[in-house]
Order: C-alpha cells, then structure tokens, then sequence
C-alpha cells in the first residue's frame, strides 16, 4: 500500500451515499462511494491512489479523547508537588504557570521579592552575579557560623544584605539576565516534556489500534482513479478516516439523496 509523502498538503474526500439495488433499499441499507484528491503545493489536486481508508462508526478524534481519558494526561499539580525543590519555588511555578526555568525571558518575569524569597533563584542570581562580574553588588557581611554562635548579629546582617541587594536589583533590572542559565540543574522543564511525550506516544499508538478493533466497520483501498465503495451500509453515521488524523463525517441514510460531504 502506498503512503503520502511529506509533500502532500492535505486531502479532500467527495463522497455520495446512493442505493445500488432494490433489496439494499428495502433492507434500509446504501453504498457509501467516495473519491480522495491529495493537494500538493502550489499544484493541482490529484488522486490518492491506492491508498487504505478505514470505515469507522466513530470519529478517530473521539476516538483519540477516549484514549486520553483511559491513559489519564499528566497532572500538572502532582508533577510540581513531587519535586524535590523549595515549597517556594513550587508555588512560583504554579502561580506564574513555569515549568521550565531555562526558558527565554525567564528574567523578565522574576521580581526582586521573587529572587530574595525563593532559595534557589537567590542561589542562582549570587552565582550569575558573581566573580566580580557585577560592579557594586551588595556582598553578606554575616557568618554562617554566627547563625548559631551570634543569631541576633546573624539575623541582622543577613536582614540588611537582604535589604540592600533588593535595592540593588531594583535599580539594575538587568542583572538578573542570564539567571535561568544557573537554573538548568534543577530544571523540571525536560521531566514534564518527557512524560508529556510519552503520554501523547501512547495515545497515538493505540488510538489506531483502538479504531480498527472496536470501531470498524470495513478497511477499503482506493483504486487508481482515488475511488472506493462500501456497499451494504446500514442506516447510522460513519466516518472516513487515515487513522492517522483525517476523518470525513458521513451519513448514509438508505435512499438516494446523499450528496457530496464535507470533512467535519
């Protein structure tokens, strides 16, 4: 069996539902005949030859949410909730709808209260400001150590750093470009972008599988002209599809009044 090449841009399917004999009639059922065109760039459409349709009695975009709804897409919430980060960078993550934090323009959304009152993109923005890079920056007077030998003096000096560097990134905004190259250790932005991929690979996987068991009603193939036809169709609604994406809604009603159909 053939398959499109990459050139093709789309394809269009007429199809007519007309009865083919007195007995088909009186059983209430019709023909569904259809003819395919593939429309390349920039030329005229030509027919899909040889190419497998699949008959089903739902659509493949239907098919493919309950799919969906069986495997369960990731939740947002609980991949946020099972990372092993700060409280606060995870409620900033939530509240600015981030996962990746080495996007582009990261900097353009963090605020001086962001950077000071999360750990890790006050870790982060020390080290993309630090080695003398950054002319004037405010530098902790406090001890790690007086945190318990001198906890007052400590919580004083560390107050004061924290004070002072909050003006500091006020008045230069522009440091804190560059930040989201320090956050790349703890980037969950790949775990989510892995599970969504496999999530979606899944789906397409048995979605196919899914339409040619449960709801086919007949694989045909198309002649060298682009046509197929199904004869013996029961009354009911149907679908053309590639099972791939393409899916041509279809009623077939038994007489001969069904005219050329549009995709849905």
């Amino acid at each position: 069996m053939t398959k499109l090449k990459k050139t093709w841009m789309g394809i269009v399917v007429a199809c007519a539902v007309a009865v083919g004999t007195q007995a088909q009639e009186q059983a209430g059922t019709g023909t569904l005949e259809f003819t395919a065109y593939v429309s390349p760039s920039g030329a005229k459409p030509e027919p899909v030859r040889d190419f497998t349709f699949y008959l089903l009695t739902k659509s493949f975009e239907e098919i493919k949410h309950e799919i969906e709804e069986k495997n369960g897409a990731p939740d947002r919430e609980k991949f946020i909730a099972a990372l092993k980060l700060s409280p606060e960078l995870k409620e900033w993550m939530k509240a600015h709808d981030v996962l990746d934090l080495t996007m582009p323009g990261l900097d353009k959304l963090l605020t001086a209260e962001d950077i000071l009152g999360v750990p890790e993109l006050l870790l982060a923005y020390q080290r993309s400001n630090s080695g003398g890079v950054t002319s004037g920056i405010p530098k902790p007077k406090y001890r790690d150590a007086d945190k318990t030998e001198r906890p007052e003096r400590y919580e004083k000096e560390h107050q004061e750093y924290l004070t002072a560097l909050k003006k500091f990134i006020q008045s230069h905004p522009e440091t804190v470009a560059g930040i989201e190259l320090e956050l790349d250790g703890i980037n969950p932005g790949r775990k989510w972008a892995e599970a969504q991929n496999g999530y979606k690979k899944r789906v397409r996987q048995q979605a196919p599988m899914q339409a040619q068991t449960k709801y086919l009603v007949k694989r045909v193939d198309t002649s060298l002209e682009g046509t197929a036809r199904v004869s013996r169709l029961p009354a009911g609604k149907y679908w053309v599809s590639t099972c791939g994406g393409l899916a041509i809604n279809l009623g077939c009603t038994g007489d001969d009044s069904g005219g050329p159909n549009n995709p849905d």
